[in-house]
């Protein structure tokens, strides 16, 4: 993932600081640590960037949290019905399965997209 350090896409599948790409945004790297899904650091320890920008800053990733478990629907929905031929029924509990299976990623990833519409990487000096 070192090619992409200096992008948006670094910082969003890595989980680091928006602006220096340095440090993980999270206290636990692990999304399947589920009583530390939304823990987060204060700030940056590297560059000092604070990730709450304001209060309830995080609610407008449900948006994105939104469109990206719909992204992850429907590509269960390809796999299972075109791929494997599945049917009605068999299509809806991929779907069901794939959604329960990546929540924490989805939620972490929807965090990371939605810090990333806000702060821009800088480069060092």
């Amino acid at each position: 993932m070192s090619f992409l350090k200096g992008t948006k896409l670094y910082s969003i599948f890595t989980g680091t600081c928006p602006v220096c790409h340095q440090e993980s945004m999270y206290k636990e790297s692990n999304p399947y640590k589920m009583t530390k899904i939304f823990q987060m650091h204060e700030r940056c320890f590297h560059c000092g960037t604070k990730y709450k920008i304001e209060p309830s800053f995080f609610f407008g990733a449900m948006y994105v949290s939104y469109a990206l478990g719909i992204a992850f629907a429907v590509a269960a929905f390809i796999i299972t019905y075109f791929l494997f031929g599945g049917g009605l029924m068999t299509t809806f509990i991929a779907i069901t399965g794939t959604l329960v299976v990546f929540m924490p990623v989805i939620i972490r990833l929807s965090r990371n997209i939605w810090i990333n519409v806000f702060l821009h990487y800088k480069k060092p000096d």
